[in-house]
């Protein structure tokens, strides 16, 4: 398995850039987190594990979670 990402932004442009199917909710939640460096809140943080995991990609770093 490939290691985690260390920043939820690089997870969240893998995931844009996966081809994976999204939603226009998810895909605008992504962009959000590209964007914006505020740190994510627990749920927001869930949902972006769940999106990588659908996109068969590496989870997020525990330590990224909580910047």
């Amino acid at each position: 398995m490939a290691d985690p990402f260390t920043t939820p932004r690089d997870a969240a442009l893998a995931a844009l850039q996966s081809g994976a199917r999204l939603s226009r909710k998810a895909g605008s939640f992504l962009g959000q987190i590209v964007v914006d460096d505020t740190a994510m809140t627990p749920k927001q943080a869930d949902w972006l594990a769940m999106i990588l995991d659908r996109a068969d990609l590496p989870p997020l770093a525990v330590e990224a979670t909580h910047e």
